[in-house]
């Protein structure tokens, strides 16, 4: 959720200034694409404060569960109060170009969201991820890879940290999000085939562990993807419909608890 500004202000130290891009325009896409349920990542330009994606998470009378960002000042009664609203996990952001990330800190914040059943969502670089496996399988609680790890299309399977996520993907505590297509393809740009294999080799490695999204509004984008152009892709993805339900349906409700 970003903003609206005039009632959620983005964070005063953010790395980028986005449009609004608010509750009612993801509503309104939603009904569009035949859509029901959604999971709501808050976003390093809103900082610690939660307040817009809360708002969104209790006005859809539980079809939406969220990911919060907190840091180590946020009391328990906070972290309480966000479980009660929907939230299900807590996200770092270790991109360098978005101000990076606290390892200690994100530890720290694992062991004390693992009690209340959350999860940690990682949005890190590709070339950092064999540096981050050690840290991530000593977690007490599981975690996402945002992102597919944001390894670029064009490095192809046998890149070393597409290789360092498939491993990681052999832990029953890891999971992947096979989002960020017009991020990872070369172009930048539609149809995003090149992308193709990297998310059908995840699905084929932990199928019951994958989760997708559209990562709407696309911040930092050097081209604006098409919504619908990433709902059909992921029946490029995958192409079968037992994996798709699995994907769309199970997965992100054996992990989120929606209501």
């Amino acid at each position: 959720m970003f903003g609206p500004a005039s009632r959620f202000p983005f964070a005063a130290g953010r790395s980028y200034t986005p449009p609004d891009a608010g509750a009612d325009q993801l509503a309104g896409l939603h009904e569009r694409m035949g859509l029901s349920r959604a999971v709501l990542v808050q976003a390093s330009c809103h900082g610690t404060d939660n307040s817009a994606m809360v708002d969104a998470l209790l006005r859809s009378g539980g079809r939406y569960a969220g990911v919060a960002m907190i840091d180590e000042s946020c009391p328990e009664s906070e972290i309480d109060r966000l479980h009660e609203a929907g939230v299900r996990g807590a996200r770092f952001n270790f991109v360098r170009h978005l101000g990076g990330g606290d390892l200690g800190a994100f530890e720290r914040t694992a062991g004390r969201v693992a009690a209340r059943g959350w999860h940690m969502v990682v949005h890190l670089n590709a070339s950092d991820l064999p540096d981050f496996a050690g840290v991530l399988l000593r977690l007490p609680c599981p975690f996402i890879i945002d992102h597919m790890a944001r390894v670029p299309a064009a490095g192809g399977l046998e890149q070393p940290p597409f290789a360092a996520l498939l491993d990681l993907m052999q832990h029953e505590g890891a999971w992947v999000k096979i989002s960020g297509a017009e991020r990872l393809t070369a172009g930048g740009r539609p149809p995003y085939d090149d992308v193709a294999p990297l998310a059908a080799a995840l699905i084929a490695a932990a199928g019951d562990r994958v989760l997708w999204g559209t990562d709407w509004p696309h911040p930092n984008v050097g081209h604006m993807p098409d919504d619908g152009d990433l709902v059909d892709l992921l029946a490029v993805f995958a192409p079968d419909e037992a994996d798709r339900n699995r994907i769309l349906v199970d997965n992100p409700q054996r992990l989120y608890d929606f209501a």
